[in-house]
């Protein structure tokens, strides 16, 4: 039995509508790209996971390290000073968001002394920065100006369906109209919880299921782009719930981890997906480079600006 066999064969009717793709970089095996986002420049930063460093990447195609920390990093997104706010462990595993300058200078933000697993991140309001927490099924409401962070929802919805899963629960996070989307991997679920007019959440229900979502992000008609991670693909679900493939194995998916829109006028029908060559789960045929790839969505993808 392979290994893609093991798995629960969630995808096995969806249909498949694959997009143009286009390798940008290639890394060594063992690399654990995490995240990425894109600079209104063009410049991607990505995230990788285990040695802590933040590499950017221009027109050349060419990762550099931008930034490191004596840690593990996770999550990335951009303030509108052009600063990077990063999710992490420090050097002694204890949460910690990180603020990079667009110079590469790294400062400790805020400690979370009692989050177990910060993840994903996603802005709410001016100011203001949702955390996905994946183990304790928590998401956490960061003040930036005031460098203060409180619990914002903690709910079963958000939670592991034991403790003993390694697989973590609450993970992207994105809002769209007055809706934050939150993935949770280890239920394979697609979760929406209102944002109320006071910006506190209401009642998180399930729209997707079941569905293997790690980061995702939402093209300006509502269309939901996201990596499967373990799956090894990249998938659409439309507003109304249905799902498509849009990218696989054979187009440098294998361990997609996270995505996010083009910027500029050249590439604002692309996404650019980052993966780890399948450390969470190794195909059979064995562990492959981690990758940056663009995938041609079209013009029905415009991102969501």
């Amino acid at each position: 039995m392979s290994a893609s066999d093991e798995l629960p064969t969630i995808f096995a009717e969806t249909p498949v509508a694959l997009a143009p793709f286009y390798p940008i970089a290639e890394l060594p095996v063992n690399t654990f790209l995490e995240s990425i986002v894109v600079r209104s420049d063009g410049t991607l930063f990505v995230s990788s996971h285990l040695d802590g460093k933040i590499l950017r990447i221009g027109s050349d195609g060419v990762p550099v390290v931008h930034a490191a920390i004596a840690g593990k990093a996770t999550g990335l997104t951009l303030t509108p000073l052009g600063n990077l706010l990063l999710t992490a462990w420090n050097s002694e595993n204890l949460s910690t968001v990180f603020t990079i300058t667009p110079q590469g200078d790294v400062a400790v933000l805020v400690t979370l002394p009692d989050a177990v697993f910060l993840n994903g991140l996603t802005p709410l309001a001016e100011g203001s920065y949702l955390i996905a927490d994946s183990y304790r099924g928590t998401i956490w409401e960061l003040n930036e100006p005031k460098k203060s962070v409180r619990i914002w929802l903690e709910h079963p919805a958000l939670a592991r369906s034991s403790e003993d899963k390694e697989f973590p629960a609450v993970n992207g996070l994105k809002v769209y109209g007055n809706v934050l989307y939150a993935s949770n991997t280890e239920k394979m679920q697609l979760v929406k919880i209102p944002i109320q007019p006071d910006g506190q959440p209401g009642e998180p229900e399930i729209f997707v299921q079941p569905i293997n979502l790690d980061d995702f992000a939402f093209d300006r008609e509502g269309n939901l782009y996201g990596t499967t991670h373990i799956y090894n693909s990249v998938v659409k679900i439309a507003p109304d719930g249905s799902v498509t493939i849009v990218a696989q194995a054979e187009q440098g998916m294998t361990g997609s981890t996270a995505l996010a829109f083009g910027r500029t006028k050249n590439d604002l029908t692309s996404i650019y997906v980052v993966t780890n060559g399948g450390m969470s789960f190794p195909p059979p045929t064995g562990l492959e480079p981690a990758r940056i790839v663009r995938l041609d969505i079209g013009i029905a993808g415009q991102p969501l600006l």
